[in-house]
């Protein structure tokens, strides 16, 4: 469904990506992995047309995306669900309110049938019941959830998570992966899931892309990925203190340090 080649991408004199080509298959979950600042949630930007490559390509359905007028890619995005690491949930506005505010945005349907698609949105995540509460009055959890329903309110293709599991209790956390992964399957979604908790991911995963320094470090299922010859992955799979990416900051040695006046 989406292609990406040969993309590089820099902020200022810093590499953000380098030359990097990846594929996001149809109907599947597909994870971007990697440490904090190794560009994950740059990349959901670029794939939504928010920040432009410095040189190579991102398709979707077979449209270059930055070479898209504002109205094309207006209507490409319609095809986009979004889920933000903060849930950018609207203050101001009730539960319900928040996930009927894009359907009234785009569309031109009666209140009647946007209220059964919201019920129907909310009754998906479990919160059909919490519709009138205020975002301040959800916990975290909830206001993920809340978010998920929102993010599919316009029934889009694929839908991007940008560190859905950050901040979450366990209880919350298994709740989120088990909907991921029921939404996927049951909207037949394209579903990219940024984030860096390494075993949440890949149980639900189809196929991990590992980036590291502007490159693609690793790619596989989470079964190649446990299994991979490369210690900066297997560092990072397994959440290792030391390795390639080492404990110790690079300086001077101990003995010198200490003994120097």
């Amino acid at each position: 469904m989406i292609s990406i080649r040969n993309l590089t991408f820099s902020r200022g004199e810093q590499k953000i990506f380098d030359d990097i080509s990846l594929d996001i298959m149809p109907h599947k979950i597909t994870a971007i992995m990697g440490p904090s600042g190794a560009g994950k949630t740059t990349l959901l930007k670029l794939i939504g047309g928010q920040l432009n490559p410095d040189s190579g390509s991102i398709t979707i359905d077979g449209e270059n995306i930055h070479q898209l007028s504002r109205t094309q890619l207006y209507t490409l995005r319609k095809k986009m669900g979004m889920l933000f690491q903060s849930g950018a949930l609207l203050s101001d506005m009730s539960v319900f309110d928040n996930i009927a505010f894009p359907i009234r945005e785009h569309t031109q349907l009666p209140e009647t049938l946007i209220r059964t698609i919201v019920l129907l949105k909310l009754n998906a995540v479990g919160l059909r019941g919490a519709r009138n509460l205020m975002p301040s009055e959800l916990s975290g959890g909830m206001a993920r959830r809340v978010a998920m329903a929102r993010a599919i309110a316009l029934d889009p293709e694929m839908i991007m998570y940008d560190e859905p599991f950050t901040g979450q209790d366990p209880i919350s956390l298994g709740v989120l992966v088990s909907l991921i992964q029921a939404l996927n399957k049951t909207l037949h979604l394209t579903s990219i899931i940024v984030s860096h908790d390494v075993q949440e991911t890949a149980s639900i995963a189809d196929y991990i892309y590992v980036l590291s320094q502007g490159k693609i470090a690793g790619q596989g299922t989470p079964k190649e990925l446990a299994e991979s010859d490369s210690e900066w992955v297997q560092q990072f799979m397994h959440g290792k203190a030391d390795g390639p990416v080492p404990f110790h900051y690079p300086s001077d040695s101990f003995s010198s340090d200490l003994l120097a006046h």
